[in-house]
């Protein structure tokens, strides 16, 4: 990206679990960053970090923290999305945010780049960031519908601790200790800050992932479900999701089952568009017993997809374990993967 006019860059919760991993890519990459500014909350304000070789300091993000900056790439919660990204974008900003404030209005695109990267170009000085677990399985999806096509898919997914923040990492390593030592585990965060009950993450499961809504799907089920149509634009495409918040830091796994529209398919076809797509690797050879996991697939930057198998039952039908890191394809990366689209294209 060096032949590319540097612009300057504004990251916004910077202090937070996915902020870090923006700036630790935005470095790792190269990115061409003219100037870069940290933000965050007030309380978080103050705070040094170090990028490229020199002290930063964070600052408290408000409205004129945006003027002469290129790009915002928000990460700090959708309240403050839904304040200071208007503010940005009226400063001559493009925000790129991580929340899910703006995903689903009509106006704001959805983009996983190897999906669906044209869609950038309809932008309105916001665009937004899809949910973690819906990035990994549409990338996974994408080339097989294009192939294929799809008419259903039923997800079930195993998710990271580390997708409800630093606190929950902190809160699964003190409930573990408390565990081991014979102590009461102390819960007060998982499944959901906000909601009135908690219940402890260590050595169990919970079948909820944000709150619950009225028909009886939690959000971030919701969530799944309709970015996952929005984004390969496919609105009659059916689609059931699970949710589960598991006892590991780093990596969604999700268990995907598909109807595709073309006859005779054989698994091996499956694999021969997953090993050419983008970001997707496919790791899957029962016979070695090599499938991806959490583990393995933590701080690495690809989709990674094993156990494909035809179902037993729909000769349609296909079953395939997509795992990625939630914090790098999931959040970080994602979003700077759009923002180098946007210069490179000189989409700004």
């Amino acid at each position: 990206m060096a032949e590319n006019k540097p612009v300057n860059v504004a990251v916004v919760g910077a202090t937070g679990a996915v902020g870090e991993k923006i700036i630790e890519i935005l470095e790792n990459r190269d990115f061409p960053i003219n100037e870069l500014k940290l933000l965050s909350s007030k309380r978080s304000a103050g705070k040094k970090v170090l990028f490229n070789n020199q002290e930063l300091i964070v600052e408290e993000a408000k409205p004129d923290s945006f003027d002469h900056v290129d790009i915002a790439l928000f990460s700090a919660g959708g309240s403050v999305s839904k304040q200071l990204a208007p503010e940005a974008v009226k400063r001559g900003a493009v925000v790129v945010d991580n929340t899910s404030a703006y995903r689903m209005a009509d106006d704001v695109p959805l983009v996983v780049p190897e999906v669906n990267v044209d869609d950038l170009q309809s932008h309105n000085g916001i665009i937004a960031n899809p949910n973690c677990s819906t990035i990994q399985m549409v990338a996974a999806l994408k080339p097989i519908q294009e192939a294929f096509g799809l008419s259903r898919v039923i997800v079930s997914t195993y998710q990271a601790v580390s997708g409800a923040g630093n606190e929950a990492n902190d809160e699964l390593a003190e409930q573990t200790r408390q565990y081991l030592n014979g102590e009461d585990m102390t819960a007060a965060l998982l499944p959901v800050k906000g909601d009135e009950n908690h219940y402890p993450i260590a050595f169990n499961a919970l079948p909820q992932i944000d709150v619950f809504q009225e028909n009886g799907y939690t959000f971030e089920e919701m969530k799944m479900i309709n970015e996952s149509k929005k984004i390969l634009h496919q609105q009659d495409l059916a689609i059931a999701a699970t949710c589960v918040r598991l006892p590991f830091f780093t990596s969604h796994a999700e268990s995907v089952y598909i109807d595709v529209e073309k006859d005779g398919l054989t698994v091996e076809d499956i694999w021969k568009v997953l090993r050419e797509a983008d970001s997707v690797v496919l790791q899957d050879d029962p016979g070695t017993q090599t499938y991806p996991t959490p583990l393995s697939s933590s701080n690495q930057e690809d989709v990674f997809v094993g156990r494909v198998r035809k179902d037993l039952d729909d000769p349609k039908g296909f079953h395939l374990w997509v795992v990625s890191d939630n914090l790098i394809k999931g959040a970080a990366l994602n979003t700077i993967q759009i923002a180098q689209r946007l210069v490179e294209n000189k989409w700004l």
